[in-house]
């Protein structure tokens, strides 16, 4: 299993995306690829993003049961606790 979800992305990354994945819900992606085409659809979220941001989440063999990698800035962002990977939570500085 695949998901990737994108925020402020521009409409042309959506439209990429919607080729590969079934889009659920605005900007939330879903299928099942393999690591090389997951890689690739990757790729094309890192070329296409521009201000946006972005996470993709698989199923793996980690601990867990799953790995994840983000894109672009937001207030979540992955940390590495002795090989956990955990998601930081950082305060909302506009206010």
């Amino acid at each position: 299993m695949l998901v990737i979800v994108l925020e402020n992305a521009p409409p042309r990354l959506r439209g990429r995306l919607a080729v590969w994945l079934l889009e659920v819900r605005a900007g939330v992606y879903v299928g099942t690829y393999s690591k090389r085409v997951r890689e690739h659809i990757w790729a094309q979220v890192e070329a296409g993003i521009e201000e946006g941001n972005a996470v993709m989440v698989w199923r793996s063999n980690a601990e867990a049961g799953y790995e994840f990698k983000t894109l672009g800035a937001n207030r979540r962002m992955p940390a590495d606790f002795d090989g956990v990977q955990l998601v930081r939570f950082f305060p909302d500085v506009s206010q």
